[in-house]
């Protein structure tokens, strides 16, 4: 009987750290360790002689596979006017973070940054996004 008093002891100082480890177990188990949403983690700009704009975007979202995976990145001018875009094709569950590189993307006179974002398969857009200033 003493291991009793001994256990109950234990669980009346511990009794937070206790719930927290349980609701983790629970969350774990119920499929709530999702992907999340897709962050914009770096971005590199440069200017081409004909004036357009290379972007070097680097992406990080934990893909699960084909069902939710980080699916594009755009350029936005700070009015949110959609300047470029690039639609990815295919889940990068073993590549984390990428980076992608179009280039060729027109950006008005007057611009000086511009807001880049990245959105998912299942949340659309919300993760980090970074405002560049460009060359």
């Amino acid at each position: 009987m003493r291991i009793f008093g001994v256990l109950n002891d234990v669980l009346k100082r511990h009794r937070r750290v206790l719930y927290m480890a349980v609701a983790g177990l629970l969350l774990l188990g119920s499929g709530g360790a999702s992907a999340g949403q897709a962050d914009v983690e770096n971005v590199k700009v440069e200017r081409a002689a004909d004036g357009s704009y290379s972007f070097h975007v680097t992406v990080r979202h934990t893909d699960t596979g084909w069902d939710h995976y980080a699916n594009a990145w755009s350029v936005l001018a700070p009015d949110r006017t959609l300047l470029g875009e690039r639609v990815l094709y295919h889940p990068h569950v073993n590549e984390q973070p990428f980076t992608r590189s179009p280039s060729g993307i027109s950006i008005p006179e007057g611009i000086s940054k511009v807001i880049v974002r990245a959105r998912d398969s299942q949340h659309g857009e919300g993760g980090r996004n970074l405002e560049v200033e460009l060359p």
